[in-house]
């Protein structure tokens, strides 16, 4: 028996399966690059998977010894720089992307009926990334991650009832220690990832068993509808964003190697904490209010997001032609940004 036909025999392959998913169709306005945001995301997911597995073979969750295996990474170990500048700089652009992603939905009104599921899963991925960027900046242990972490499980400790017990969860105790790094460190390589890989699969399956939302514009409203080939059209598209993202990458990477502050100092307050910049607007929402009625914005908003599907199903039941939902969304995002540069140019 050859290879071929002993592969063949042990590990079949269903080609007409094969063939039935890589000719999907895909509506036609997805040639053009700026609507393809929804691959780059799950791109840099991956990307970070890769380059996570590999800096694991070096970091100590220990508060005596993560500060030290960071170091080892970022100037010993051989290229442990690079991966880890790949690594953050990954991060940064996921969430970055992500959200163009969020906001093209949103004002397109994709996530309406019947893909109000697929818009909660999105959300869940959101957040995912979120807490993904916060576990993941605070197990360097240096003195400005060790003291947003200070910052955020206080932030936690504000919450309305259960406030204390999230903190208390967070931090493994009563002080942040070596359990705090221990529950991080889980959190960041094996619950996170779990929970992100099982919403990715949902989120994708959602997309094949509904379809790629079809958006229509004014110029294309008297010509037929075209669609075209998942595999090779769209494949190769993701293929050369791929290519892309990778390029950006290293040249961050090389030109904006990620640094190493001091080593944590628990008995020693920096004098300016900042967040990495997607908590930016949380940052100065806290600043202008006090920590308890601000931390009812960001629960209030984490609450919009979910439940938007049905609450524009309302506006647009009540109010029909207003475009509600626009407006809101618009004030939303512009709230947000000058939250953001208020932050970033601000005292």
């Amino acid at each position: 028996m050859g290879f071929k036909n002993w592969l063949q025999t042990s590990f079949p392959i269903n080609e007409e399966a094969l063939v039935s998913i890589s000719s999907e169709p895909i509506p036609n306005h997805l040639k053009r690059w700026w609507w393809a945001l929804g691959g780059t995301p799950l791109i840099l997911f991956l990307i970070q998977a890769f380059t996570g597995i590999l800096l694991i073979f070096y970091y100590v969750p220990d508060p005596d010894k993560a500060y030290e295996s960071v170091k080892y990474i970022t100037f010993t170990a051989k290229f442990g720089w690079l991966i880890r500048s790949i690594h953050r700089w990954a991060s940064n652009l996921m969430i970055a992307t992500l959200l163009l992603h969020m906001i093209r939905v949103f004002f397109t009104q994709t996530f309406r009926s019947p893909r109000e599921f697929n818009w909660i899963f999105g959300v869940i991925l959101f957040l995912i990334t979120l807490i993904f960027g916060f576990t993941g900046y605070s197990l360097v242990y240096e003195q400005m991650s060790y003291w947003a972490m200070k910052v955020g499980t206080g932030i936690a400790a504000a919450t309305p009832f259960i406030g204390n017990w999230i903190s208390d969860f967070m931090k493994g105790g009563s002080e942040i220690g070596q359990n705090t790094l221990t529950r991080f460190f889980l959190f960041h390589v094996v619950i996170l990832p779990f929970i992100a890989i099982l919403a990715i699969s949902l989120h994708i399956y959602l997309i094949r068993t509904l379809g790629v939302s079809t958006l229509e514009f004014k110029r294309d409203v008297n010509e037929p509808k075209k669609t075209f080939p998942f595999f090779p059209d769209h494949f190769y598209t993701e293929l050369i964003i791929v290519t892309i993202v990778m390029a950006i990458l290293i040249t961050l990477a090389l030109l904006f190697p990620v640094s190493l502050g001091e080593k944590a100092n628990p008995n020693v307050t920096p004098l300016h904490i900042k967040p990495e910049w997607y908590f930016y607007p949380v940052f100065r929402w806290l600043k202008i209010t006090n920590l308890e009625v601000g931390i009812l914005g960001p629960i209030f908003f984490i609450l919009m997001l979910f439940s938007w599907p049905f609450l524009d199903r309302l506006f647009e039941k009540y109010f029909p032609g207003k475009e509600i939902g626009f407006w809101i969304g618009a004030g939303g995002l512009i709230t947000i940004n000058v939250f953001l540069l208020w932050e970033v140019f601000g005292h």
